[in-house]
């Protein structure tokens, strides 16, 4: 299956949850890939801490590949290659977790016939080695966006599933923006109807999810006066008021991830280590993660209202 992770804005937390979303599919047991295709920006490597392999990446990764510069793309086995103490030791009945990286002096690029054929070909390939394979998109209608509608549009694609993750905040701002992205009226609907998709299939296999949202009834916001409380639970249905009207509300909702301290510091894998043993983040963090990981594949949560 492809996850393509696409949001409106930077800042939505769109790498760092799909990141995530990855490596708990691979504790799970499955085997996962993690491609990085925001061009403009790519940073995945950072979050899975495999920096030392990114820079061996160089003239090697996925926009040197698509440019025709390689015959195959640098690959890192997340596992066995990453800095970070927790991940080296791959958990029994996990599954593979291997990360794509973008150039490190890559950037955004026009779709061409040349670059569309070696992007199916490779979504081809790895659909049939890896159960999930994970696309980390760059932010807004962008290259990337265009590139993969193309690429599941053509013939040879339409029997891959593929399924559509939007990330936002949740503020106006960006529940705005995340519901134009996909419904406007140069969106992703819009542009993959243009491309050859069914309108409706293709809504159907869209999902919000909300990034960074604060709970008041959470210890987080416990000390917050009276008043304050009042303004965040008077926000927060007023958010869930515009998200309905923007077509985004409850029956297009994924999952939450709440507001995490850890997060806000550092793009990084949420482990159990983090929760149990150094307790630096939050248990409510890494449910709202494997939920929403286990939703993927969770065909109810995919039903149309």
């Amino acid at each position: 299956m492809l996850v393509f992770a696409a949001s409106d804005k930077g800042g939505t937390g769109r790498s760092v949850t799909s990141a995530n979303l990855a490596y708990h599919r691979a504790l799970a047991g499955d085997d996962v890939c993690y491609l990085d295709f925001d061009f403009g920006s790519p940073t995945a490597a950072a979050v899975f801490d495999v920096s030392h392999a990114r820079r061996a990446s160089e003239d090697r990764g996925l926009h040197t590949y698509l440019e025709g510069g390689v015959s195959e793309p640098f690959r890192i086995d997340v596992w066995s290659e990453t800095e970070h103490p927790v991940l080296r030791n791959r958990p029994p009945g996990a599954g593979r977790l291997v990360l794509m990286p973008g150039d490190l002096s890559g950037g955004e690029f026009a779709t061409t016939e040349d670059n569309l054929r070696l992007c199916v070909d490779l979504l081809l390939r790895l659909n049939s080695e890896f159960e999930i394979i994970v696309v980390d998109l760059s932010a807004g209608r962008s290259y990337a966006v265009d590139m993969v509608l193309a690429a599941t549009s053509q013939r040879e694609m339409r029997g891959v599933e593929a399924r559509w993750l939007v990330f936002h905040r949740w503020t106006h701002q960006h529940v705005a923006a995340a519901a134009n992205l996909v419904f406007g009226k140069r969106g992703i609907v819009a542009g993959g109807k243009d491309r050859g998709h069914d309108e409706d299939a293709l809504r159907n296999v869209v999902r919000f999810v909300r990034a960074a949202v604060p709970d008041p009834e959470s210890p987080l916001w416990s000390q917050v006066s009276a008043t304050q409380s009042a303004w965040m639970r008077e926000c927060d249905a007023d958010l869930k008021r515009l998200a309905s009207a923007q077509g985004i509300g409850y029956s297009q909702v994924l999952g939450s991830v709440p507001l995490e301290p850890v997060l806000q510091w550092r793009e990084q894998l949420i482990t159990d280590e983090d929760v149990l043993d150094s307790q630096i983040a939050n248990r409510e963090t890494w449910e709202a993660l494997s939920e929403l990981a286990g939703r993927l594949t969770d065909d109810k949560y995919w039903e149309q209202p």
